[in-house]
Parts: C-alpha cells; sequence; structure tokens
C-alpha cells in the first residue's frame, strides 16, 4: 500500500514520487509488468532473483517539519533515506528537493547540492578519531573550500549550540557515545542546510542519553526550524519527534500521519499491533478534545447580565472575554449572587482571574494535573490567550479509560543497543 502526504498550499521540500529500489538483475522485469509490481517481496526474491528494498513510495515534507520513517528492521527505511540523496541509486521514481529532481544531476551537481543543501547524521558518528573535536566539526565547510578562520567560527558557534563549548581540542575517542554524536550533529549544523537527513542517529545510546539528546534535538529545532528526515525503529521517539510519520512494512509506505492520526487512527492490523503498546495520552492534544464554549460573559457586562446568561444556559460558572476575546477569568453563579447582594455593577473586580488555561498542543497527559488543580474547566488559548475552547474533566478521562480498555497484544520489539563507553584522557588541539 502507498499513500501520498498532501499539504496543499504549503511550501513542500521534500518530494518523493513514486520511488522504486530493487537489487538485482533486470530489475525493469518487475516494473513493466503490471502483476510483478503489486507481487509480493518473498514471491518476486523466488521467481527473480530481486529484492524489493522500496516500492513505489511517495511523500512529500514541509518547510520546517520533523518528517519520521519508522519500520523495523529490513522494512526499507534506511535504503529510503539513502535513495533521498542518491548515496544508494534509485530504480526509478523521483526525488525533488525544494523542486529540483535530483535523479537528473550528473555526479559535480549532486556534490553541490549534499554540499550546500542537506547534510547527514548517521548512527555511527562518523568521526576522524584523529582529528579533533573542532577539526571534526568544522570537516564539512573544509570540503566546501571554506577558510580556516571562518570554518573554526562557525564550527564553535554549532559546538556551542550542541552543548560542547570547551571541547573543541579533544579527540572524539575521549567522548562520550552521547557527545560524540553531538559532534556529528554540529558538523551537520556547521554546513547551515536546509534539509537535514537523520538516520537512526540516537539507537546507539542508552535511554536516558536517548531522551536527551532527543530534547534537544526538539529544542535546536525550535530555534533553527530545518527540514528533518527522522528514520528510527522506536515508536516513543518516532511519537516524540515527530510533525509526521510514514510507517513502513516490507519497502512500502502503510501510513503516514500525525503522530495522534496514528495512534487513534490506525491504517490497518500491521499499524495497530506497532501502535499498540503506545499510549494516547502521549499524542492526544487538547485542541482535539476541547469543546467550543457554550457561551462566553464579555468583561463590561454587569453581575445581573452574567447571571442572565448564565441562567439561559443552564450554566454554573463561564469564561470572561473581552471585546477581543482575549482571556480575563472566569465568573460562577455564586459569585455572581455575592456581587448582586454587594451592589457591584462590574464583575472584573471580583471575578476568579487565576484561571488553569492551555493551549491547542497541551498533550493529554499534562491535562491531567492542570484538571486536578481546578474545580473548573481548563481554558484553552492560543498564542494572543484568545479563547478557543474549554477542556472538560469528564473529556480527559474519557479518554484515560479508553486507553486502558485497549485489550492486550503482542508488543512490536525495538531493541537497544549497549551505551557507548567513553575513552580515555583527553587531548588538546594541535
Amino acid at each position: 500500500m502507498n499513500e501520498a502526504q498532501e499539504h496543499s498550499g504549503d511550501d513542500i521540500v521534500v518530494e518523493v514520487r513514486d520511488l522504486w529500489k530493487i537489487f538485482g538483475d533486470n530489475p525493469e522485469r518487475i516494473l513493466e509488468s503490471g502483476d510483478l509490481r503489486i507481487a509480493p517481496k518473498d514471491y518476486l526474491l523466488e521467481e527473480t532473483g530481486c529484492v524489493v528494498a522500496v516500492r513505489e513510495i511517495s511523500f512529500r515534507v514541509r518547510r520546517g517539519e520533523i518528517f519520521v520513517i519508522m519500520g523495523l528492521s529490513g522494512s526499507g527505511k534506511s535504503t529510503l533515506i539513502r535513495c533521498v540523496l542518491r548515496l544508494i541509486e534509485p530504480t526509478s521514481g523521483e526525488v525533488l528537493l525544494e523542486g529540483q529532481d535530483i535523479s537528473k544531476l550528473d555526479e559535480e551537481q549532486l556534490i553541490e547540492v549534499r554540499r550546500h543543501k542537506t547534510g547527514m547524521i548517521f548512527q555511527h558518528f562518523g568521526l576522524f578519531p584523529h582529528r579533533t573535536v573542532l577539526q571534526n566539526a568544522a570537516y564539512g565547510l573544509k570540503v566546501r573550500g571554506v577558510g580556516r578562520e571562518e570554518r573554526y567560527k562557525k564550527a564553535r558557534e554549532s559546538l556551542e549550540r550542541v552543548g560542547l563549548k570547551g571541547w573543541d581540542g579533544y579527540l572524539p575517542g575521549a567522548l562520550s557515545g552521547g557527545m560524540q554524536q553531538r559532534v556529528g550533529i554540529a558538523r551537520a549544523l556547521a554546513n547551515d542546510p536546509d534539509i537535514i537527513l537523520m538516520d537512526e542517529p540516537f539507537s546507539g545510546l542508552d535511554p536516558l542519553i536517548r531522551r536527551q539528546m532527543q530534547d534537544e534535538l526538539i529544542n535546536l529545532q525550535s530555534e533553527l526550524k530545518k527540514t528533518l528526515l527522522f528514520v528510527t525503529h522506536d515508536l516513543d521517539e518516532a511519537l516524540k519527534l515527530g510533525d509526521h510519520i510514514a510507517i513502513m512494512k516490507d519497502g512500502e509506505i502503510v501510513q503516514v500521519g500525525t503522530p495522534e492520526d496514528v495512534i487513534t487512527s490506525p491504517s490497518d492490523n500491521y499499524v495497530r499491533s506497532f501502535v499498540q503498546d503506545a499510549s494516547a495520552s502521549k499524542v492526544v492534544k487538547a485542541g482535539s478534545i476541547m469543546e467550543e464554549p457554550r457561551s462566553r460573559i464579555y468583561s463590561w457586562q454587569g453581575p445581573r447580565a452574567a447571571m442572565t446568561v448564565l441562567r439561559t444556559n443552564r450554566m454554573e460558572h463561564a469564561f470572561v472575554v473581552d471585546r477581543n476575546n482575549v482571556l480575563q477569568g472566569l465568573v460562577t453563579l455564586n459569585g455572581l449572587i455575592d456581587m448582586i447582594r454587594q451592589n457591584q455593577t462590574s464583575i472584573t473586580g471580583m471575578m476568579e482571574k487565576d484561571v488553569i488555561t492551555c493551549s491547542p498542543d497541551t498533550l493529554m497527559e499534562e491535562l491531567f494535573a492542570l484538571a486536578a488543580s481546578s474545580p473548573y474547566p481548563i481554558a484553552v488559548v492560543d498564542g494572543d490567550r484568545k479563547l478557543i475552547g474549554e477542556v472538560f474533566d469528564q473529556s480527559i478521562f474519557i479518554g484515560l479509560v479508553q486507553e486502558q480498555a485497549e485489550p492486550p497484544a503482542e508488543a512490536v520489539p525495538a531493541p537497544e543497543t549497549p551505551p557507548d563507553v567513553p575513552a580515555g584522557p583527553a587531548k588538546e588541539e594541535a
């Protein structure tokens, strides 16, 4: 199955169209036969001697997003990401980087694209053991012909950005695995590419360091807004990092969607088994479970007018907004009665201003604590504090109960590799 990702009107930076990679002799035989194009992978290997590593894949990636490609070993994800840069030559199809079809580039043009438009970070850091951290971080710029002073300046800036300030003169062997991967990220960032491809960059790290690296990548991305293609076999990592996720099986993409789409609406049993142990609370956002406010009280209304609104709508409380729909606070029926008894003519002086709020992107797992801290609904506001919805306790707990009621099923394995061991004493830069 193949699904193209639609982003109407968005700035598409990477577009893959009908991409195939077939290893073996005479792959055209498969491409030219309608029956063989849809035949199972094992049948094709037996009948033709060819391995279909990537089959008829199409997807689109917007500028500034993290697009995660995930699947088990042998699903074709690493082959796919290498085809994007022609580190492996595709058998057929198109790969467009900012509208430029790289399949039509000659070797010299392709090298220029790799040097100036893209960066790549692998699981096995690819550092030169005899070069210092600074020299490794500056290596891509050196290949591009950038002068020593300028490339070292940019490399130091990148190292500082990834938390390695002061490590310039050390050799990679003196660094832990996580620190070595930071050097690899700094090397990619020093070139300032528009597109960065990351092939299981954190899978060789121990779980704690891996989570820290994920957090650092999220922080870097919020600052730099690069376009990232990120390969992983780890579902939690995909859900944490991805704006969109493509799940692969036997060389094909079986579903593309947001983390929430994949968790809440798996396309088939394979995806369902993949995500069965994932917690919906880690991906479902307030924007998905909020309700439109049944009514709003306006800050210029007096307590009697506000009480009429509440009673008409059979409500015990409501949020107060100004003329621009900016949240001001909350009033309750009992509070309004007290205002009237005290001959108050304005609600602003006595309304509750300490209102619990969240953004539409707040995850459900974060809403649990917020809901427990207030007897009222959670106000959902945008970046300008404009009221756009409210989340009720029952919406949160219904989601939790539904998740816990899911029947158990066999988990998909995602083994971790042992952590890297730091090497011996540091060495200053020569």
